[in-house]
C-alpha cells in the first residue's frame, strides 16, 4: 500500500464524481485519475486499473454491475491487494460484484446529493465493509475526513431500509405530484397552491420539487434496480386502498377502524420518544420557513471568512440601533456562506438604509438583496 494513494474513479464523471475529484484533490491531498466512458478525453480504464489503487466506482445504478464486471475481467489479479470502493445507491448487487475481483471491497452510500459543502459534515454515509484486509486504517482516514455520520450496516439490510428511507419517500411524493397535476385544469397549477400552503404542504412541495429537478435517472434506478422495491409498494398500496375504502364507506366504524390502524397503531409503534423528536424537528423546520419569508430583510456574503468577521457585521446593525429577529445561513453552488437577516414588520427603514450603506462602504460583506 503506497503511502500516497492514486484514486481511480471509474464512471459518470457528473456532479459526484466532480465531488470527489475535488475531496481527494483538495482535501487529502491525493491524485486522481478517472475513466469516463462518454468522456473521450478521459484517461483508459486500463490505464486506471493499472495505476489506481484505489478505485471508485461512481456510474449509474443500473450500470454499476456491468462496469464492475468488466473492470473484475480486465484487472485480471492485478487488483489484489488494493481497495475497490462504490457509492451506488444499491448496495447488494454492487458488492458483490466487486467482490469477484480480489481487491479488498466497501460499498458507500452518502445519504445526499453532492454537498455544496467540502466535506459530507452533517450528512449521513452509510458504509458496507464486505471485504478489508489491508486499508482499514486508510479507510479509517478516509471516513474521518469525509466527517460524515457513518452508518455500518450489511448490502441486504441496507437495500431493504432504502426501500422505505429513498423509494417509499420517492413513490408517494411522485404520485402526489401526480395528483397535483391532475387537479390542474380545475385548482390551477401546483404553484397557485402555495398561497393556501401549511408548513407541512409547503415541506411535501419541496421535496417533489427537489426531486423533479435533479437527475430523473437516479429516481428511476432507485425504483427498478433494487429487487425489494415491489413488495414494498404493494404494502403501500395496500394501506393506500384501505384507507380510500374506509373513507368511501364513512361512518361510526369506518371511522374508528381508521383511528386504530393509521393514527393510534402507529402512534404506539413510533413511541412517544420518537414522536416528540420528530415533532419538533417539524416545528423547527416550520419555524424556518417562516423565517425564510420575513419581511424587510437583507441577504448578504462575507467575503472575508475569518473568526470574528460576522461580529464586526452584527456590530453594524447594533450601531444604527436595528435588531434582528432571524438570522440564517446557506451555501450557494460555488461554495460561498451567505446570511440572511429578517427584521420586525416595523422595522424603521432608514435605519436599514443606514447599515447597507456602512456595510458597502467598510468592505465587511456583500450585498445580495
Amino acid at each position: 500500500m503506497s503511502s500516497t494513494p492514486v484514486i481511480g474513479l471509474v464512471g459518470s464523471q457528473g456532479a459526484y464524481g466532480r465531488w470527489l475529484r475535488q475531496f481527494f484533490e483538495q482535501r487529502m491531498q491525493l491524485p486522481v485519475i478517472g475513466f469516463d466512458p462518454v468522456d473521450p478525453a478521459s484517461e483508459s480504464l486500463d490505464h486506471v486499473l493499472d495505476a489506481a489503487d484505489v478505485l471508485l466506482f461512481t456510474a449509474p445504478i443500473r450500470h454499476t454491475v456491468s462496469i464492475i464486471d468488466d473492470c473484475v475481467a480486465r484487472s485480471a489479479g492485478r487488483e489484489r491487494g488494493r481497495l475497490w470502493l462504490d457509492i451506488t445507491s444499491i448496495k447488494q448487487a454492487p458488492v458483490a460484484a466487486m467482490c469477484r475481483s480480489q481487491a479488498d471491497v466497501v460499498g458507500l452510500h452518502p445519504m445526499t446529493a453532492p454537498p455544496k459543502s467540502p466535506t459530507l459534515k452533517g450528512r449521513v454515509l452509510v458504509v458496507c465493509e464486505a471485504r478489508l484486509d489491508h486499508w482499514r486504517d486508510w479507510l479509517a482516514k478516509l471516513l474521518a475526513a469525509l466527517e460524515a455520520e457513518v452508518v455500518r450496516i450489511d448490502a441486504e439490510h441496507h437495500d431493504r431500509a432504502m426501500t422505505l428511507v429513498q423509494a417509499m419517500v420517492h413513490a408517494t411524493h411522485l404520485a402526489q405530484a401526480a395528483v397535483v397535476r391532475s387537479h390542474a385544469t380545475s385548482l390551477g397549477p401546483p404553484s397557485s397552491l402555495l398561497p393556501m400552503r401549511t408548513a407541512a404542504f409547503e415541506m411535501d412541495h419541496a421535496i417533489v420539487t427537489r426531486i423533479l429537478s435533479l437527475n430523473p435517472q437516479i429516481y428511476e434506478d432507485i425504483q427498478f434496480d433494487n429487487p425489494h422495491v415491489p413488495e414494498m409498494l404493494d404494502r403501500l398500496a395496500d394501506e393506500l386502498t384501505t384507507l380510500r375504502d374506509l373513507v368511501r364507506s364513512g361512518g361510526e366504524a369506518a371511522r374508528k377502524a381508521f383511528r386504530t390502524r393509521f393514527l393510534h397503531d402507529s402512534h404506539d409503534a413510533y413511541g412517544t420518544e420518537v414522536l416528540g423528536e420528530g415533532n419538533h424537528a417539524f416545528e423547527r423546520i416550520a419555524y424556518l420557513l417562516a423565517d425564510l419569508l420575513e419581511t424587510p430583510s437583507l441577504a448578504l456574503h462575507l467575503p472575508d471568512d475569518r473568526s470574528g468577521s460576522l461580529r464586526a457585521l452584527l456590530e453594524v446593525f447594533e450601531r444604527h440601533g436595528v435588531s434582528l429577529s432571524s438570522i440564517h445561513s446557506s451555501r450557494t453552488p460555488a461554495g460561498e456562506v451567505h446570511f440572511r437577516f429578517g427584521f420586525a414588520a416595523d422595522q424603521d427603514r432608514a435605519a436599514l438604509d443606514a447599515v447597507v450603506r456602512d456595510i458597502e462602504a467598510s468592505a465587511i460583506g456583500r450585498m445580495i438583496d
